[in-house]
């Protein structure tokens, strides 16, 4: 299994001091970011594990909290900043910027990585850096809460949903066609929203390792 170094990192955007944890493997190939879903954060238990499936491919990680602490007991109580997704947006370009100075990942390939309404907001990050992010994934995501910033994103993107998640599926098929860029939507039988189905997250870590991989790598 490769190896890999964990550590603690503080991310200074336009408007906030950002938490984060950044995993470094030895000999990666690329660095993917995460964007949480609503009301999540960098230790929601099913982004970590999507996480160490991609460091055991080869890839480093950062899970960020798009919120502060102030900020996320507020949103606690009125769940607006959650959806408020071109906000969140502005948060992850300071992250990748933040990224792309560091000394031990700043020249690697990024990725995106979304999550319900993280999605968007990789999304609308990856339009507003063009270049930027080589290839973005959605899990369980809200892509089309992206709106017309879709067709200005030029990353290869991966849209992945569970069977069960039939209105979802929707709004992704929907999303789809507002966008320009090469896409793929990929759904996982017998999966529900948060892919707590035996085996079923395990399946969104091989699409998106492989997604990542292949896409990080052209880059």
């Amino acid at each position: 299994m490769n190896e890999r170094l964990e550590r603690p990192v503080e991310i200074e955007t336009e408007d906030a001091t950002l938490q984060g944890d950044l995993a470094l493997p030895t000999r990666a190939t690329g660095v993917v970011l995460f964007a949480h879903g609503s009301g999540s954060g960098r230790r929601s238990p099913r982004n970590r594990f999507v996480a160490r499936g991609l460091q055991r491919a080869g890839l480093a990680t950062l899970l960020v909290d798009l919120l502060t602490e102030e900020e996320a007991r507020i949103d606690d109580a009125t769940h607006h900043l959650r959806f408020d997704v071109a906000w969140l947006a502005g948060r992850l370009t300071g992250a990748m910027r933040w990224l792309a100075e560091d000394d031990e990942v700043g020249s690697l390939p990024l990725g995106l990585f979304g999550a319900s309404t993280g999605a968007a907001a990789a999304l609308i990050a990856a339009g507003r850096l063009p270049g930027a992010a080589a290839a973005v994934v959605s899990r369980g995501g809200r892509p089309d809460l992206a709106g017309n910033a879709l067709a200005g994103v030029r990353a290869p993107t991966l849209l992945i949903v569970g069977g069960l998640d039939t209105r979802v599926i929707e709004l992704n098929e929907q999303a789809q066609r507002a966008m320009t860029a090469p896409n793929r939507l990929a759904i996982v039988p017998g999966a529900g929203h948060l892919f707590e189905e035996p085996g079923t997250l395990e399946a969104v870590v091989d699409l998106a390792s492989d997604w990542f991989t292949t896409h990080l790598r052209a880059a």
